[in-house]
């Protein structure tokens, strides 16, 4: 049962006048709160649409990335301007893994004199590898090694077949992970650091020398050395060619960049 306290100094009016002011604040309270409680459930809906529309983002692309992955795009790729598929490691690991389990008789390996440098493969399914391609492989063979964070503009650069590469130490000797041994002539290419990237036909940017780029790309991006981070020339990249900033990232070789003068 309800309890209604009078105060006995003041007249019933004056009792009747207090409780409908009290009545007034409990009202406008219980507004206030409903209005809270309203704009905490927009807000709530608000971010509930807005990581469901994210996760939708997210699940295309990833659907996307899985379908488009070709199985070279694990490892360091372009195509020369002459249309053969090279493949080259990103560290240890994928060079043992290019030489181990995708250098084919008939392929070609690169490499550099230096300690931890990538290899580099051309895939000719077959056709005879023009000069050309040579001489671009070449360059990408340098400007993915430590030569381009050094600032260095060239290194030697050979080619080998691939039964010519072995694991196989000379006596007394311990190979690293992702270290191999030459066996047999060695055939130096002149070479220099030479980098360009480019939007395929199909939205992929793919980064190599620049001959290979032009052949395959309308819109590209010839990049050198320079003073820029990595992550600030790919910002740049990524406004004007499109693709995602971390992919963009991956394909540049390691070091400071900025974008050609004839660019």
């Amino acid at each position: 049962m309800t309890q209604i306290e009078f105060f006995l100094d003041k007249t019933v009016e004056q009792n009747a006048a207090l409780y409908f002011e009290k009545a007034k604040k409990l009202k406008k309270k219980a507004e206030g709160a409903q209005a809270a409680i309203a704009i905490q459930k927009k807000k709530l809906a608000d971010l509930l649409r807005k990581k469901e529309a994210e996760q939708e983002k997210f699940e295309k692309r990833a659907v996307k990335t899985a379908v488009n992955r070709e199985w070279y795009e694990k490892f360091r790729w372009f195509f020369t301007s002459e249309d053969f598929l090279v493949i080259g490691g990103r560290d240890a690991t994928t060079n043992e893994m290019i030489i181990k389990k995708h250098a084919d008789s008939g392929d070609i390996v690169f490499h550099t004199d230096l300690a931890g440098s990538p290899f580099f493969i051309i895939k000719p399914e077959g056709k005879s590898i023009g000069e050309a391609s040579i001489k671009e492989v070449a360059d990408a063979t340098v400007t993915f090694s430590r030569v381009f964070k050094l600032g260095q503009s060239t290194t030697p650069v050979f080619w080998v077949r691939p039964d010519q590469v072995t694991k196989e130490a000379n006596t007394g000797e311990y190979l690293t992970k992702g270290a191999f041994v030459i066996r047999g002539k060695t055939n130096y290419v002149e070479n220099r650091i030479n980098l360009a990237i480019g939007k395929l036909k199909d939205g992929r940017l793919m980064a190599a020398p620049l001959e290979s780029v032009k052949a395959r790309s309308k819109e590209f991006i010839q990049l050198e050395q320079g003073d820029q981070k990595v992550s600030k020339i790919a910002k740049s990249i990524q406004k004007r060619l499109g693709g995602d900033l971390d992919e963009i990232i991956r394909i540049l070789p390691s070091g400071e960049f900025r974008f050609a003068k004839n660019r």
